[in-house]
């Protein structure tokens, strides 16, 4: 993570100091000169906690399992995964092939801005539930809001994820813009921290992420997380990744536009009606994407996270202001992706 954020700084430098415990760092990117650069370091240096994101996992996934199962990784007693909401193959594949089914995978939810983890699995303690943050740290007290800021009690639910009351580490302001901070954080449900994601709450009151709601799509009136249509493309045994995100349409208001990363790309095989019927499958056809464009990478922060502001620009066919592209890893592949939106799907 970059030292920018907390996980870069408070959670790889300071915290583990704090505790007296050793933090391994390496140069480069785990996939040079091979996908086991992880594995090979944990093997070597008996790690004992591993801690990554969704896009890494996703990556390292689809180079195969030979490259993890040729490593001794007994020494791990717990890994995480951090940053965006994890996809159910994902989870299954960390949990199964790094953790060899004996490590929690904490599914941790948190900010910078909430100063340290709010929502995650006590290793040991809570039960992991693939995709789920599960229950909230003791002292946190999250809610969900609906759209006019009434709190919904029930179970098995989505809304607005909230905080209800203070914590120690709650953010206090935005340097050089107290008013910002406020605004963004503070006025959106007056009297609530609101975390600008929306989540879901099953029947044992565990919460799953579903992303940021500015991320959820609403297609003729039905409002759908780009997470969950994301985990259902990803479902398709052809799939390495994907992003969905929401464009204007003039019958649905707004349709459904995935950019996919396939393993193996053939020309003659049809990858729409494929990834179509994963999502109906696993959500329904109101959630089928209206448009899918195979591309060979996504833009990513240097942190993993994909900028899906670029991605609404391209599927709304607005190419004229990307906005600042300064912290991407690969800012190539925006030019790239455009000449493919350019040549697929027209102008």
């Amino acid at each position: 993570a970059d030292v920018g954020w907390i996980t870069g700084h408070s959670y790889i430098v300071y915290g583990p100091l704090l505790s007296g415990a050793r933090t391994i760092m390496f140069e480069g990117v785990p996939t040079y000169p091979n996908p086991s650069r992880f594995w090979e370091i944990i093997d070597k240096y008996q790690v004992n906690q591993f801690y990554t994101a969704p896009t890494a996992i996703r990556a390292l996934q689809s180079y195969g399992d030979k490259y993890v199962s040729n490593y001794n990784l007994s020494s791990l007693k717990v890994i995480g995964s951090v940053g965006e909401p994890i996809n159910e193959e994902a989870w299954i594949w960390y949990f199964e092939k790094v953790g060899k089914e004996n490590c929690p995978l904490v599914d941790t939810w948190w900010q910078t801005e909430t100063g340290g983890i709010m929502i995650s699995p006590i290793p040991n303690v809570i039960e992991c539930k693939p995709t789920y943050a599960t229950l909230p740290l003791p002292g946190i007290q999250p809610i969900l809001l609906d759209n006019d800021g009434k709190e919904i009690l029930e179970n098995n639910v989505e809304g607005n994820l909230c905080i209800k009351y203070p914590w120690p580490s709650i953010l206090r302001t935005t340097y050089g813009d107290h008013k910002r901070c406020k605004e963004t954080y503070f006025s959106t449900f007056k009297g609530y921290y609101f975390t600008g994601d929306g989540a879901k709450r099953d029947d044992d009151g565990m919460y799953r992420i579903l992303g940021r709601v500015d991320d959820v799509i609403n297609v003729s009136g039905h409002r759908i997380g780009t997470a969950e249509v994301e985990d259902a493309i990803n479902q398709d045994i052809n799939v390495i990744e994907s992003a969905v995100v929401g464009y204007p349409h003039d019958i649905k208001g707004q349709g459904i536009f995935g950019f996919v990363i396939v393993k193996d790309i053939k020309s003659e095989f049809d990858y729409f009606s494929s990834i179509k019927a994963s999502v109906t499958k696993h959500i329904g056809p109101i959630a089928k994407p209206d448009n899918i464009l195979i591309v060979p990478g996504l833009p990513k922060t240097r942190s993993g996270k994909i900028m899906r502001r670029i991605l609404r620009k391209i599927a709304s066919n607005e190419f004229d202001n990307f906005g600042d592209t300064s912290t991407l890893l690969n800012p190539e592949v925006v030019d790239i992706i455009v000449n493919l939106y350019m040549d697929e799907v027209g102008s």
